[in-house]
């Protein structure tokens, strides 16, 4: 309407003056309700190519969009592992901070697989104090065999020197008897290394091997332990946290209930803009929002970053092939903008919804002079219809509060 009143201003209104002034022609008389479209037919047409044209400039050149919102994140809150509540430390909505317990799960089986695991490592401790034990047992049986074995030794030594000096001081059956005693007390100090070798080995592998497994089956079983205590992740606030003791809950299952960041959705739009405009939207674009949230409040904005990719053109890897007539509507160029001024944008909520218009400007192609004549005046022209966006914007803004609490009865 806005744009058809700007037009008719230079078409229609020229047209009449010119019949009126000129011709001599009089409304009501020579010009009547009948005569009108004949009379001012040169006004009417230019006044409707010029409005489509100005339309299609402006939402061109300075894009609008009404898919604009204050987006935020949510953590759902969910155990690790599958378990009955025991106590919920928080209320159904309320502040939290980082690592603050939300709820707990019944422990019981995980604090008996702890103490079992305790157990088991005190007892690999209690055989390697007594390998220790085995060790210095070996160690003194040893002794005994090679002192044995020593005097086996020396006593087979004298009995030879003696049956060499005169062979009927010693017979010689004697004397196999004692190389067979030597032979024993040999074997003797053999077992007795290979027990202390054995203990010895037991104490440096086996037991350490055997404690360090049962450590680590203690550490898991700890962490399984921790895991009954679900604690917040990051700083915000739960909703419908309506977790009650009793409830069996898992990790596959339903959310206990919503974490919302404190800062998620503070100070940022998301807006969404049609892909015909792709060519105009960029970042660095000036442009003003005005949300239901904040009634007959503009709020300048600045574009920040555009997503390259069109969310509607996705896939997925499945068993059937890709028809592109499945995809439905076309998406939108998705950008982000803050505001051009800090805190302008604090009072919003999150998930608030707004209007918001992009405005391009081409002061620097302007200034290059690098530009023809026709391309400056269609340029100028250009950034001077972003005043019409601008008053369209703030008639949105003064008509909203109306549509809203008036005409649809407060919904």
């Amino acid at each position: 309407m806005l744009e058809l009143l700007l037009c008719s201003m230079v078409t229609v209104l020229p047209d009449y003056l010119y019949r009126r002034y000129v011709q001599g022609k009089r409304f009501g008389h020579e010009i009547t309700l009948f005569s009108v479209w004949y009379e001012l037919r040169w006004g009417i047409v230019s006044c409707l190519m010029l409005t489509v044209l100005l339309i299609t400039l402006v939402f061109y050149y300075h894009p609008s969009s009404t898919a604009a919102a204050s987006v935020f994140r949510t953590v759902p809150i969910v155990p690790e592992i599958s378990g009955r509540v025991a106590k919920v430390e928080v209320p159904v909505s309320g502040e939290v901070k980082a690592g603050q317990v939300l709820f707990r799960l019944d422990d019981a089986r995980q604090k008996a697989q702890v103490e079992s695991l305790k157990r088991k490592v005190e007892e690999i401790d209690a055989q390697m104090q007594l390998a220790e034990a085995e060790i210095a047992s070996a160690e003194g049986q040893l002794r005994q065999a090679k002192g044995d074995y020593q005097q086996a030794s020396d006593e087979l030594r004298t009995k030879r020197e003696l049956f060499q000096k005169n062979a009927n001081v010693v017979s010689r059956r004697e004397l196999e008897d004692l190389e067979t005693a030597v032979d024993a007390r040999q074997g003797g100090v053999d077992a007795a290394e290979a027990v202390k070798a054995q203990a010895e080995q037991k104490l440096a592998t086996l037991l350490p091997a055997q404690k360090a497994s049962a450590e680590a089956s203690l550490n898991e079983a700890e962490v399984q332990l921790s895991k009954t205590v679900v604690r917040a992740g990051v700083t915000g606030r739960v909703e419908q946290f309506n977790l009650q003791p009793g409830d069996f809950v898992t990790a596959l299952g339903r959310p206990a209930g919503v974490l919302i960041p404190a800062d998620s959705g503070r100070g940022t739009l998301a807006a969404g803009f049609a892909q015909i405009e792709s060519r105009v939207v960029e970042t660095g674009m000036i442009g003003e929002a005005t949300c239901a949230a904040m009634p007959l409040t503009i709020v300048p904005l600045v574009v920040t970053r555009r997503q390259d990719y069109i969310a509607s053109g996705q896939y997925s890897a499945q068993q059937q092939l890709l028809d592109t007539t499945d995809l439905g509507a076309p998406g939108s160029i998705l950008v982000r903008l803050e505001p051009l001024y800090a805190g302008t944008l604090d009072d919003l909520p999150p998930g608030s919804a707004c209007l918001v218009n992009l405005y391009s400007n081409h002061h620097e192609e302007l200034e290059s002079g690098e530009l023809g004549v026709f391309q400056s005046l269609y340029y100028h022209g250009v950034d001077t219809i972003g005043l019409v966006h601008a008053a369209i914007l703030r008639i949105q803004a003064i008509m909203l509060p109306i549509q809203t609490l008036v005409l649809d009865g407060g919904h």
